[in-house]
């Protein structure tokens, strides 16, 4: 398959892993990129810059195809050093940086002398054309389906990928809620240039999370998600647990009143303990709606050419049977 975003990649499908704290380890980076999409590492689930390093070389131990590595900028009473990760994926030879949260402005000029190419994820178009004006390469369109953060415009990707078309000039990719090879053929014909897949990616067979995780994913419907951290506008969609009930209880009682650190023991820290010891119950973790369309743990090798060939199918066969002469 050949799209602006497999051209400016050098990747074989236009598939993106996206960055994930916890799972976006060199295992499942290389397992995608070996399979011909971009596999991607979470840099700040490695805590030092020099234990990134570390996890970029073993990534390129496992793959010789391109892979990027994901940088995040959130507000924090004391920040990462950005400057040192950003040396550390320099001098690991890495080309290709996902960034997310805030505007990356400040941190692309070091990028950009070292030969990188940045696709920022946004979650509406005025953000998308922001980054496109500060000189990324690519944007991650994320619509109101996706796991993690969506934003405060609550816009699902039947209306904002086609207004992203309709506003750029880069390239674009179409990511939340997204798992199947029907939603992929979708996104292209509203004007993406490929799909970025976070959720769908952990329950495969290289993820290197608890085998908890990967069947509460199974086991999820479409209905089983909740939106977290509303009354404070750092909304989050998340699985539903007994924990999140407890927040969403928290809110309602506290209303306007409600702080971050009201919430603190339920959504900080508790990756570790989800994703490593496979306690469900431990916090608030990012869940995507597209829950309700997994129903198995291929290989990724396995996921990636079924999307594929099953993509081309409808593109080939089923679309053309609606063509009369």
């Amino acid at each position: 398959m050949k799209t602006r975003i497999t051209e400016l990649f050098g990747i074989k499908y236009p598939i993106i892993q996206g960055g994930m704290h916890h799972v976006g380890l060199a295992e499942l980076a290389s397992a995608v990129s070996n399979a011909g999409g971009l596999g991607i590492i979470t840099g700040l689930t490695q805590k030092t810059p020099a234990k990134l390093a570390d996890e970029i070389d073993r990534c390129k131990e496992m793959t010789d195809k391109p892979f990027g590595v994901n940088l995040t900028f959130l507000p924090s009473f004391e920040p990462p050093p950005y400057a040192e990760y950003i040396e550390a994926i320099i001098n690991g030879g890495v080309k290709i940086v996902e960034t997310a949260g805030n505007n990356p402005e400040a941190h692309l000029p070091a990028l950009k002398a070292a030969g990188i190419k940045v696709i920022h994820k946004c979650t509406s178009v005025r953000h998308s054309l922001k980054a496109e004006r500060i000189g990324c390469d690519a944007v991650s369109v994320d619509g109101f389906e996706c796991g993690g953060h969506p934003g405060e415009d609550d816009i699902p990707n039947m209306i904002l990928l086609p207004r992203a078309a309709q506003e750029l000039s880069i390239p674009f990719v179409a990511s939340g809620g997204i798992g199947t090879a029907e939603q992929m053929v979708a996104a292209l014909a509203l004007g993406a240039d490929g799909i970025n897949m976070g959720t769908r990616f952990i329950a495969t067979k290289e993820a290197p999370v608890h085998q908890n995780v990967k069947q509460a994913i199974l086991a999820a419907s479409e209905l089983d998600t909740r939106l977290i951290m509303r009354p404070i506008r750092n909304t989050e969609r998340v699985i539903n647990n007994q924990a999140v009930e407890k927040i969403i209880e928290l809110e309602r009682e506290k209303g306007s009143d409600l702080r971050i650190e009201d919430l603190r023991g339920l959504v900080g820290g508790v990756y570790p303990k989800v994703m490593d010891d496979g306690d469900m119950e431990a916090g608030a973790w990012s869940c995507g709606m597209v829950v309700g369309l997994i129903n198995d743990i291929p290989s990724c090798q396995e996921l990636i050419d079924g999307l594929v060939a099953d993509a081309q199918n409808i593109i080939r066969d089923k679309l053309t049977e609606f063509l009369v002469d």
